[in-house]
């Protein structure tokens, strides 16, 4: 199976057409179909559902480009770490994380690095826990920010300093908007928006799931959100109450929404962590010896 030929397997499945793929590629269209119908003998399994105008994945087809896109992404890895290894430091970073304000901290360890480094780049991939981790564990990135409470026991990792507050979205015009905290009784008769890293934390039985209590069973959780701007969204179109970190969601004067923390305090503190026995590129070795040497000081500050 030649890496060539994946790669004109995924442009397929995203152009969704032979015709749109195959001028995409510069390559004819007989040249791109005789590739695809060679890589599906190849694998025993029919890839694609064709009509005249348009190709639909198989199941079979869907679980191909999901292995394809991790093998081209750490091909593209390894040929970038590769390309980087000269006098002067310069290559790729990869860091996957959940929405969260401590992302500022990783922001201003950035920028200060590219001051001296400016030809590494940097790569966010967005997720939650699972999938972070996920693509922790199979190479393809670097770096994971995971919020605590978190599985660490098959990571090396450091506190960022600084904890989120977790909290309740809502319309302005709303009847709990009138109160300047959320404690559990107010969330057991309204529609409730929670995240799916939430929801799981919840049956893992952690501080999370200590502050409802037995309550969690109570709550009319009508939507699970992935990232808090879809979340939003869906609070604004007066769908339910969402319960999300602070600072994730406009909620500024020009906002129809407004955050009101929980009662009592319910707040996250986050580590950024890496594989242990990592064999990090130079640029991310640079970016890790950074991080330890400015959260460790910052910690040691507070």
């Amino acid at each position: 199976m030649e890496l060539r030929v994946l790669r004109y397997f995924l442009t397929v499945a995203r152009e969704g057409s032979m015709t749109a793929a195959a001028d995409f590629l510069h390559v004819t269209q007989p040249t791109l179909s005789r590739q695809l119908k060679d890589l599906e003998q190849e694998l025993g399994k029919k890839l694609f559902i064709r009509s005249s105008h348009s190709i639909i994945l198989t199941d079979e087809g869907m679980l191909l480009r999901k292995r394809a896109e991790e093998i081209v992404d750490m091909v593209d890895k390894l040929e970038a770490e590769f390309s980087c290894m000269e006098e002067t430091i310069s290559g790729d970073v990869f860091i996957g994380s959940g929405e969260t304000k401590v992302m500022r901290h990783i922001a201003l360890v950035v920028k200060d690095l590219r001051s001296t480094y400016p030809n590494i780049r940097y790569h966010l991939y967005s997720g939650n826990e699972d999938d972070v981790t996920e693509r922790l564990d199979k190479g393809l990135l670097d770096f994971g920010i995971l919020i605590q409470p978190a599985d660490l026991s098959k990571y090396n990792y450091i506190d960022i300093p600084g904890k989120d507050v977790w909290g309740v979205v809502m319309r302005k015009d709303s009847p709990l908007a009138s109160k300047n905290t959320i404690k559990v009784v107010d969330l057991l008769n309204v529609p409730v928006i929670c995240s799916r890293q939430a929801m799981k934390q919840t049956y893992s039985k952690n501080e999370f799931a200590d502050w409802f209590g037995e309550d969690f069973e109570k709550l009319n959780v009508v939507t699970t959100y992935n990232l808090a701007y879809n979340a939003a969204v869906m609070v604004d179109e007066g769908i339910g109450y969402a319960i999300t970190l602070d600072k994730l969601v406009n909620t500024s004067s020009n906002s129809n929404l407004c955050f009101r923390p929980l009662e009592p305090r319910l707040e996250s503190g986050l580590n950024i962590v890496w594989k242990k026995h990592q064999h990090f590129s130079a640029a991310a070795d640079l970016f890790l010896k950074e991080i330890q040497a400015k959260f460790t000081n910052s910690l040691l500050d507070v």
